[in-house]
């Protein structure tokens, strides 16, 4: 915590911020990709978002007040700005979420980044059919092996919702997968 706080000073402060913006880069790149890549699906998809969202992290660090872990913070940038890239996408598309989504999961196939066999592209499909919610719950437990109370952060959602949500999202990936 010593740590990150120091972080966040020395980004605040103009003689240090480049050098420490490249730290925390540095830090966090790998964890928000594959944040990100579960939620988007498609590797440069992910990395455009992930630009994006250390665009953001950069330019409202002064704002940041230090009321939930630095990387809380930044987990929930990058959620925000999954989903608002998903929905422009779909609006461009002239698509409704779902349909997206679906569409999204049958490219995986052809996607040279996505090296998984049949039974990971069916849990992949079963993560793809649940409502966003319920999306993001399950790959933040589940893949991510997050916290409730971290994941309560991110999605400022109390810790109970987030249990039934996962607990509903792992019942729904069940039955999908044993279809």
């Amino acid at each position: 915590m010593l740590k990150e706080a120091r972080l966040i000073e020395q980004l605040k402060d103009p003689v240090t911020q480049e050098s420490s913006y490249r730290e925390l880069i540095s830090l966090y790149k790998e964890r928000l990709y594959w944040h990100i890549r579960k939620i988007v699906m498609n590797h440069d998809d992910a990395d455009d978002v992930l630009q994006n969202t250390f665009i953001k992290v950069f330019k409202n660090i002064k704002n940041f007040k230090g009321e939930s872990k630095l990387y809380s913070w930044m987990y929930r940038i990058a959620t925000n700005e999954s989903i608002t890239f998903l929905n422009k996408k779909a609006d461009i598309r002239r698509v409704d979420y779902e349909t997206l989504q679906n569409q999204m999961v049958e490219k995986l196939h052809a996607d040279v980044y996505f090296d998984g066999d049949e039974i990971q592209l069916k849990l992949q499909k079963a993560v793809i059919s649940l409502p966003q919610k319920q999306q993001l719950v399950f790959n933040m437990k589940y893949f991510d092996n997050m916290k409730y109370e971290d994941i309560s952060e991110i999605l400022d959602t109390s810790v109970g919702a987030l249990k039934a949500s996962y607990h509903h999202a792992r019942k729904k990936i069940e039955a999908f997968v044993t279809e």
